[in-house]
């Protein structure tokens, strides 16, 4: 039995991330550029420990300053390391971002062809921390590549439907072969997951569906107990099979539209564990990632509980 288990286990992708400073300059201009830790289930893991969780990250950096750059990161971010590993001879990946437009970055991955974060092997967490975690969340990216791929599948698998297993439809199409090897693999974690996050477009590559309330239909009809269509600028549906709710967004000044999903997913984490109405849930999802969109960085950006509490308090 684990003594203190873990309240969020999020696997997968990581690199150190430049974020260009001009807003719409793109990389064939001049660009300064600002250093942070980036990788969507990072990311998430970085929102859910600001918010008070107790978060480690199951990952694997380069042997080079920059995992140790990451891993001092972490820690001061509050996300445990214990399960951050090093690739030896192996370089941490790269991705840079142009504010082009600032709503939808451009975004260019350097990873190398078979990046750290891909080699996980079930051995890299002990299997009582996969099963005593009380939110493990898989992003569909960590589904894409190497042994990491099938390890998640396993450790999904080991869980409880009872408990919280989240999928993030997190599709980005440089990582796959194809669309239908994405699809396939989306389904066979689908079918493991208790919960399942997406936006529009990451809907469409996994159900074939964009349209919100149809995928959430499908998505309740494989079993999922939640599911969550991120809708952008008309906010957010969170659907059950009893219950169906559309949040509206909160009109903010974007400076930068990365990390604001995975903002959404920190606070989903909170909102599930402490067992949130799907109306109380869905607005501070919204509002983390509102306000993430109003900074710069990603991992660096994420929010207070206090500042969430202080946005939705502005835009009542």
């Amino acid at each position: 039995m684990v003594m203190n288990p873990l309240d969020v286990l999020s696997v997968g992708r990581i690199s150190v991330d430049l974020y260009a400073m001009e807003p719409h300059v793109g990389f064939d201009g001049q660009q300064n550029f600002q250093k942070s830790v980036g990788g969507s289930p990072t990311n998430v893991a970085v929102a859910a420990a600001q918010l008070g969780l107790r978060v480690g990250l199951a990952t694997k950096v380069g042997d080079d300053a920059f995992g140790d750059f990451i891993r001092g990161r972490l820690e001061k971010w509050g996300v445990s390391t214990d399960y951050v590993g090093t690739g030896n001879g192996k370089q941490t990946p790269l991705a840079l971002a142009a504010l082009t437009p600032p709503e939808s970055p451009t975004v260019i991955f350097y990873r190398g062809p078979a990046a750290p974060d891909t080699t996980l092997t079930a051995d890299d967490v002990p299997a009582e921390v996969v099963r005593g975690t009380r939110v493990l969340w898989i992003s569909q990216g960590s589904l894409a590549q190497g042994s990491t791929a099938e390890t998640c599948l396993e450790w999904m698998a080991m869980r409880n439907r009872d408990d919280h297993t989240i999928l993030d439809l997190d599709y980005r199409p440089s990582l796959w072969g194809s669309l239908d090897a994405a699809r396939d693999m989306a389904l066979r974690a689908i079918s493991l997951s208790t919960v399942v996050v997406g936006n529009r477009d990451e809907c469409e590559v996994a159900l074939g569906n964009r349209d919100p309330d149809t995928a959430a239909d499908a998505l309740i009809q494989s079993g999922v107990r939640l599911a969550i269509i991120k809708l952008g600028a008309d906010g957010a549906l969170l659907a059950t099979s009893t219950e169906r709710v559309r949040i509206p967004a909160i009109p903010v000044d974007v400076v930068c539209g990365l990390g604001a999903g995975d903002a959404f997913g920190g606070s989903l984490c909170l909102g599930l564990l402490n067992e949130w109405s799907l109306d109380r849930m869905g607005l501070y999802a919204n509002a983390a990632g509102a306000l993430v969109s109003t900074r710069l960085t990603c991992a660096d950006a994420m929010p207070r509980i206090d500042e969430l509490t202080t946005l939705l308090g502005e835009a009542a």
